[in-house]
């Protein structure tokens, strides 16, 4: 009934396995890869023609990760998985990526692409294990697909490089001082495809070796697909890329030279413009057949890329005339919005972000459900880039793959250099508003960022910029590496390459490559390229700002303090009246967790440590010979019982109230009234022995024996 098929490799300290010919049959592509025992079904199903009209490759790619896998059951009412949450939406992206470059040129059918997580293990990150099957799935399918791509971890531990890291590994590298790096990579045989960092200040020559030892480390995997393929391979689609030479040698002739004027107009509204009245001037001189020709959005398309091109690679001219390695005029400022804790407007040539950052407690820390186990994030960036940044309308939703992924990047970049919680025990929120976009948002956001955090006064390590790379490479090996792209830069060459980091190292690198064959060269002189101006920009940044400022007069203040955990029930008390007590009597903010830290939350510093004080009366024990202030809670025959220690009373003996004899304590003293005592010591049934005969109760100092002999 079926015709499985299965190949097993050993990679790593784990082992891989490709299956496929037993489940979803009807599917084009089906494969199920197993690492360890984490296992990922990838589903692969393509149109067999495409829709008339269709000028774009619509692929579409889908990672779930279902709850059952690791045995649990989802939260919520519901009890069902919902809409993607951020780890599939962003492992969608980390698959689709280093594929869409790979299908055949001109291919425009629709191609979906499923990756379903059966079973987690709880060390191996299903993540890598999808990426696997999805390209294992395309290969065998029979789609136009030149691949297959795999791709790999790499961690970085005591100056190794270490091969798919175990998720505990990879959780909270920011408190995991001996992990420096969470680096993704995906590649065919011959060429890096994509790549995606999570670094703690890497040199230069560090990631590039980690990038090419990932390259190195998945080549096996991608001889288990193609012996995989091999066996049970579909028969290729067929599908040849249609030719439209002589369309495009129409519109060469009819709109070459305007298209290069529109492209030498340095202000990108202008040049949308003019670039849009050249196509309408290229339309206007086709005949019928040519514009209603399916390919006439490609040669268009095809005339911009190679007017850009030529003019990068053979004259060394940008659209804007800047020199390749020029960033665009840079103008940083901070403290813009009167309210929020912190904020920085940065603006970079024609891309804008306004970045607020606002500080709250352990309440506000987000509360995240993953597979592999619940946690709590105190760090968070959302981007957010509305139509009017690049002068468009258009619907406003909810967040997109797009401004998820640009977050997160943000997100990384900057999360090295943040100060440890226990250091500045903030809950932080950054928010990136892009204002103007024409090139780099999210190396922007980075910037805009760190400025603004600084402006809250958060302690960084060190401020962070980032800055976005071009590559143009010619079929004959010619190139040319741009820095800080614009936003057709970006779309109409082979490479968008982000880096990020400090004056020290790499704290986040991002790469996506429309071709084969970047080679280590190329790489290596990007990432010096980049260097030179992630250096640059810091250094405009710091004309605004260069240490972080003060706080804010609306920031809540948060103390810490520790306790032991024995005593964690005694402050929050039974059904957590005491800390109710303590929150309604001071006003301030009480967070505890489990390790016996105590965050105290409140704008008013008074409030701060009266909470503390009443904290501390709770856990701390008192100390013999100490004086305390009290209050009479009780008086009787033979002496009088005194609060003198947070809910701990003791009693003063009535030879210990004066240094007379006294009739009765009433004689002194009268409840509620308060006094200062001396801790004597505890009788041998542990009763508390108080004295107030010794202590001067004007200023609650001590009686010498000179002033008693005085007296």
């Amino acid at each position: 009934m079926f015709n499985e098929v299965k190949k097993t490799l050993q990679w790593g300290e784990e082992t891989l396995t490709l299956e496929t010919g037993k489940v979803a049959r009807q599917a084009d592509g089906t494969v199920i890869a197993t690492l360890g025992e984490t296992s990922v079904m990838a589903n692969v199903t393509f149109a067999k023609s495409q829709k008339e009209g269709q000028d774009f490759f619509p692929l579409t790619v889908h990672y779930q990760e279902k709850y059952y896998a690791a045995g649990k059951i989802p939260g919520g009412f519901f009890k069902r998985e919902a809409r993607p949450t951020e780890k599939e939406t962003l492992t969608a992206r980390l698959i689709d990526r280093p594929i869409r470059p790979l299908f055949v040129p001109g291919f425009k059918n629709e191609v979906l692409v499923m990756c379903t997580v059966l079973s987690h293990d709880l060390v191996n990150d299903p993540d890598i294990v999808a990426m696997i099957a999805a390209s294992a799935a395309l290969t065998i399918s029979g789609a136009p697909f030149r691949g297959p791509i795999a791709g790999c971890r790499v961690g970085f531990e005591d100056g190794s490089y270490v091969l798919n890291p175990t998720v505990d590994d990879m959780q909270d590298l920011r408190n995991n001082p001996e992990q420096r790096l969470d680096l993704v990579v995906a590649g065919t045989k011959d060429a890096v495809m994509m790549v995606e960092s999570e670094a703690y200040e890497l040199t230069e020559e560090e990631m590039l070796g980690a990038v090419m030892f990932a390259h190195e480390q998945i080549q096996p995997v991608n001889d288990l697909i193609i012996e995989l393929a091999e066996e049970c391979a579909k028969e290729p689609f067929d599908f040849v890329a249609p030719d439209y030479s002589d369309l495009f040698a129409a519109v060469q002739a009819a709109g070459e030279e305007k298209m290069k004027t529109a492209y030498a107009i340095s202000d990108k509204q202008e040049r949308v413009a003019a670039v849009a009245a050249a196509k309408e001037d290229i339309k206007a001189a086709l005949s019928e057949e040519q514009l209603a020709d399916a390919n006439l959005g490609s040669a268009l398309k095809k005339l911009e890329s190679n007017v850009l091109r030529s003019d990068v690679v053979k004259n060394k001219r940008r659209i804007d005339g800047r020199d390749l390695d020029q960033v665009r005029a840079i103008v940083s400022e901070t403290g813009v919005l009167p309210r929020t804790h912190g904020s920085a407007l940065f603006t970079r040539g024609e891309t804008q972000a306004l970045v607020v950052t606002t500080l709250g407690t352990g309440d506000d820390e987000q509360f995240i459900d993953a597979l592999h186990g619940n946690f709590k994030s105190n760090f968070l960036l959302h981007y957010n880039f509305p139509p009017y940044s690049v002068g468009e309308v258009g619907r406003v939703g909810s967040p997109g793959r797009r401004e998820i992924g640009h977050g997160k990047l943000a997100w990384r970049a900057l999360q090295a250099v943040l100060p440890s919680a226990t250091d500045f025990p903030y809950t932080i929120r950054l928010v990136s508003e892009i204002t103007e976009s024409n090139g780099s948002s999210s190396m922007a956001s980075v910037c805009g960022g760190s400025l603004s955090m600084m402006d809250a006064g958060v302690p960084l390590k060190s401020p962070v910029a980032g800055v976005a790379m071009g590559l143009v490479l010619e079929d004959d090996g010619a190139y040319g590496i741009l820095t800080d792209i614009l936003g057709d830069e970006d779309h109409l060459g082979d490479m968008d390459f982000k880096v990020a980091g400090t004056e020290n190292g790499i704290t986040s690198l991002q790469m996506d490559i429309k071709v084969a064959g970047i080679t280590p060269e190329i790489m290596q002189t990007a990432l010096a390229q980049a260097k030179a101006g992630r250096l640059h920009i810091l250094g405009e940044m710091s004309k605004a700002i260069s240490e972080a400022g003060s706080f804010s007069e609306h920031a809540p203040r948060i103390e810490t303090m520790n306790i032991p955990t024995d005593k964690i029930r005694e402050v929050i008390g039974s059904g957590g009246k005491v800390i109710r007590e303590i929150v309604e009597t001071s006003g301030a903010k009480v967070d505890i967790n489990d390790d016996g830290v105590i965050k105290i939350a409140s704008p008013d510093g008074a409030s701060i440590q009266k909470a503390y004080d009443m904290i501390y009366s709770i856990v701390a024990e008192p100390e013999e010979g100490a004086i305390y202030k009290g209050k009479v809670v009780k008086i009787v025959d033979f002496g009088a019982f005194v609060n003198f220690f947070g809910k701990r009373d003791g009693l003063v003996h009535v030879s210990q109230i004066e240094n007379r004899r006294l009739n009765h304590p009433s004689d002194v003293l009268k409840e509620g009234q308060e006094v200062f005592v001396k801790l004597l010591g505890f009788d041998d049934r542990g009763k508390v022995r108080l004295a107030m005969k010794m202590v001067d109760q004007e200023t609650g100092t001590e009686i010498t024996k000179e002033e008693e002999q005085a007296e």
